[in-house]
């Protein structure tokens, strides 16, 4: 376990929120400003990402034992939580080992199944940035989109950008690891059945939750209910904020 990176804000019945690969505690911050006026809410990076502390391993069930330290560490009971993508599957696997510990849970654009590895043009694009040859962000953001074409994903992923110290650049994420380890990211919840409340919540226009995928979720969860966003892709909260953050608040004070 290591002791992940948080920010703390509001007051009220706790809420934790996990952002997906490549992604970090920073991308939620909007969000939490108003999740804050009902929770107290917890920013989390998860192990590799952001502020939390690099290591050679990466898995799920390192990374749901990372958030039971935090939890226990921080003396709480009852939680709520919020995972997107990469998060959703954390909180899963979290709920399988700790669901005494869970009052509800909102995975976001995620389901349980395994996914084909699909970020090889990511991965490519963000070892062309070489940040220990790159001189500005600029030419980083030109590095990137030999690759990447989309540019709402290069911005985000250029996010994790920083001068670690005078004209020395330096990822955020552990990109040796995520991409040794990229597999790991892809697994299936194990089959083991969660009693929590869970909201599958998905965007319309992604395919990570099909119609077909449903039954199978429900066998495992019970309780899972499905709410959908039309107009939104995989980046539902970045996508449609108005809506998801609706959708959360609502399912969270039902």
């Amino acid at each position: 376990m290591v002791k992940l990176y948080f920010k703390k804000l509001g007051e009220g019945p706790p809420l934790l929120i996990l952002h997906g690969l490549f992604g970090s505690s920073d991308n939620w911050q909007t969000h939490a400003k108003t999740f804050a006026e009902h929770h107290t809410v917890y920013l989390v990076d998860q192990r590799n990402h952001g502020h939390s502390p690099h290591t050679d391993e990466f898995n799920y069930s390192l990374m749901a034992e990372d958030l039971y330290e935090l939890i226990a560490d921080e003396g709480l009971r009852d939680v709520s939580l919020i995972g997107h993508s990469m998060g959703g599957k954390t909180i899963l696997w979290f709920a399988q080992q700790y669901g005494f510990l869970v009052h509800k849970m909102i995975v976001a654009d995620m389901g349980i199944k395994a996914y084909p590895p699909h970020h090889d043009q990511v991965f490519a694009g963000l070892f062309e940035v070489d940040v220990d040859q790159c001189e500005s962000r600029k030419q980083a953001e030109e590095r990137l989109s030999k690759h990447v074409q989309d540019k709402s994903t290069i911005q985000f992923l250029l996010k994790n950008l920083y001068w670690k110290e005078p004209g020395k650049l330096a990822w955020r994420f552990n990109l040796p690891v995520l991409f040794a380890k990229r597999e790991e990211a892809m697994k299936a919840v194990p089959e083991i059945r969660i009693d929590a409340d869970v909201l599958f919540l998905r965007g319309g226009q992604s395919h990570y939750v099909k119609d077909e995928d449903i039954s199978s979720i429900q066998q495992r969860i019970p309780h899972a209910t499905f709410e959908t966003i039309p107009q939104a892709g995989h980046w539902l909260h970045a996508e449609a904020p108005t809506e998801f953050v609706a959708h959360c608040l609502k399912y969270l004070s039902s």
